[in-house]
């Protein structure tokens, strides 16, 4: 049955390999299960009611959107709450409560409601292909930096942003501006105070799972990643115990693992404040509902591109069967998103991690999907996968994607420029959409300075003008 429904043979692969690419796609994003209710309700201050509402919210959408992707696009990509997304939401709610004087929770129901109309507009563009026409608009050259940029964006994350540490001395500290960065271990230790013993533990398990996944990946074992990153958590664990004199599983004895559907009902399920979305203002939510709209599409865009072209999904011509329907997938998991309490769901970068361990087809997203359904009821476990151990893999994938710059043609100034820039934009930037958008636009001034302005289609033009009032006027 399963081979009827997502063509393994087809693809090259089996039940086995994706069940195995599933759950490593799992391990390198289950953060997001924890960190986006964290995130949207200022960690927990703005009520415990809602940080359960979100939670489940993200479970839920997170797992929709993937079973679409599996089911109608037959794809591997993993998809949540996007990060970076999330943040501004976050700042966006804030600013609401500011402009209108309602309480945090009804200005979250109020920017939940341009979340809606955000998720709606990409459902119409979707089913209208207006969203694979745009990913057509972009030049070959600038699709295939994409993947390149998403590596570099991926091990930025993985020795960057993924580990940060916190001290009596503040925080958060990273592996490589505070460890690696440090001119000697004694300003590290001084700079880290007590918090210098866990980088180290955090920077030795962060190798350790890497040189395990390429030595494993290197004898052609398909699971090397997700072993890799078992390896990297169980020395994570035992080393805190011995060292650290900390029960790494300390937290699972005052875990619920009852879903807290009250909560839910109570704050986000439905709960759109119509009433407070008007009072916002028709320009500020024009403005909104287009960021959100210009960096969703992109980073989504970018992912898919991206991850594809990693994994030998491309044609000839850069472009990936089932576009329409993997965009579709990601237009109703921002609708579901909406209903139950979550800002934006997109498709997830560590979707590469899974493609890497083998996924090939829908499969993939499905046994992604269903784990994350089961978090709603087993959360506390997913929470303890240290971080070091999820950098392992990243760090891995960045590599892996990283190779495919030798498929631009660095001769051409009008492929280089534009994919060096995104080479930098990407990693520094956070933002997968807003490093398209700076290669769409050093493209197109090259190409217009040069005489060759017939050659960029009138898309890629009109693309290129939204990112200038988008980066001068809406930032």
């Amino acid at each position: 049955m399963l081979e009827k429904i997502f063509k393994l043979k087809e693809n090259g692969t089996n039940v086995r390999t994706e069940i195995v690419a599933g759950l490593t796609t799992f391990m390198t994003m289950a953060y997001i299960i924890a960190l986006n209710p964290n995130l949207l309700t200022n960690f927990g201050v703005e009520g415990t009611d809602l940080w359960n509402g979100v939670f489940l919210a993200t479970c839920i959408a997170s797992a929709i959107g993937m079973f679409v992707m599996a089911f109608a696009a037959n794809k591997p990509f993993a998809m949540a709450p996007g990060m970076g997304l999330n943040s501004f939401f976050a700042v966006v709610v804030t600013n609401i409560v500011a402009l209108t004087g309602m309480s945090y929770v009804a200005s979250f129901q109020a920017a939940l409601c341009i979340i809606l109309i955000e998720g709606l507009v990409f459902l119409v563009l979707s089913v209208l292909n207006v969203r694979e026409k745009i990913v057509e608009a972009i030049p070959l050259g600038v699709r295939l930096g994409i993947a390149p940029a998403i590596g570099l964006m991926l091990m930025n994350i993985g020795v960057g942003s993924n580990v940060g540490i916190y001290s009596e001395n503040g925080g958060p500290f990273y592996v490589m501006r505070d460890f690696f960065g440090a001119l000697t271990p004694s300003v590290a230790k001084a700079d880290m105070g007590s918090g210098y013993t866990s980088m180290v533990l955090t920077v030795v398990t962060m190798f350790i799972g890497l040189f395990v996944i390429v030595i494993l990946a290197k004898k052609g074992l398909k699971a090397a990643v997700i072993i890799g990153m078992l390896v990297a958590s169980i020395v994570y664990w035992a080393c805190e115990a011995l060292f650290l004199r900390v029960n790494p599983f300390a937290s699972l004895s005052k875990a619920s693992f009852i879903p807290p559907f009250s909560d839910m009902t109570a704050t986000t399920l439905f709960k759109f404040n119509f009433a407070g979305f008007a009072q916002i203002g028709w320009f500020t939510v024009v403005t909104l509902i287009v960021t959100f709209c210009i960096i969703d599409m992109f980073d989504t865009i970018g992912t898919l591109v991206g991850t594809a072209s990693r994994a030998g999904m491309l044609d000839k011509e850069g472009k990936m069967p089932r576009m329409k329907q993997a965009l579709l997938a990601d237009a109703v998991g921002t609708v579901v998103g909406s209903a139950t309490g979550t800002s934006t769901v997109t498709t997830f970068i560590e979707s590469a991690s899974g493609v890497e361990a083998g996924g090939r087809t829908g499969l993939t997203a499905l046994t992604t999907g269903i784990v994350f359904l089961a978090c709603m009821f087993l959360a506390p476990i997913a929470a303890i996968i240290p971080a070091a151990a999820t950098s392992s893999a990243l760090i891995y994938v960045g590599v892996l994607m990283v190779t495919g710059l030798k498929n631009i043609d660095f001769n051409d100034i009008c492929q280089s420029v534009p994919v060096a820039l995104m080479l930098i934009a990407m990693p520094v930037s956070g933002s997968i959409g807003h490093a398209i958008g700076i290669g769409l636009i050093a493209y197109t001034v090259i190409k217009l300075f040069t005489g060759k302005a017939k050659e960029v289609s009138v898309l890629t033009y009109i693309l290129s003008v939204i990112f200038l009032v988008k980066f001068f006027l809406v930032a």
